[in-house]
């Protein structure tokens, strides 16, 4: 299983993304950056964020991405993507599911094809 961009994660297994925060002013970032967008300062420092968050906003993308995204051979299916809410960062997400505003959600690796898979969240069945 190969991940589509390793810097992305802190761990795989279980799944955590990697973010980055700022020594000087706290910001944290999704994902990570060598300078802090708060500041500009350059003591950012990597770290693991939270699995579970909340729904913040959500819209279906109905057509393809620019490349890289690859178009699977059965053809572009939509799919939801949003910003989960990981209490300290908001970070830009495909989401699993059927899904409303202030869901909780946990990370889940994504199949992207064969051999590689990325992130998702997927609500969390109470």
């Amino acid at each position: 299983m190969l991940v589509v961009d390793e810097g992305l994660f802190a761990q795989l297994d279980p799944p955590v993304l990697a973010g980055s925060e700022c020594g000087d002013c706290e910001v944290v970032a999704f994902p990570p950056v060598a300078r802090c967008p708060g500041c500009a300062g350059s003591a950012v420092v990597r770290r693991a964020l939270p699995t579970r968050g909340s729904v913040w906003t959500w819209t279906t993308q109905s057509f393809a991405p620019k490349p890289p995204f690859e178009v699977p051979a059965s053809g572009f299916e939509q799919f939801v993507v949003g910003y989960v809410d990981l209490g300290s960062v908001l970070a830009e997400s495909r989401i699993v599911g059927v899904v409303a505003i202030g869901d909780e959600v946990e990370l889940r690796l994504l199949p992207v094809n064969e051999t590689e898979v990325t992130f998702a969240f997927e609500k969390v069945e109470r």
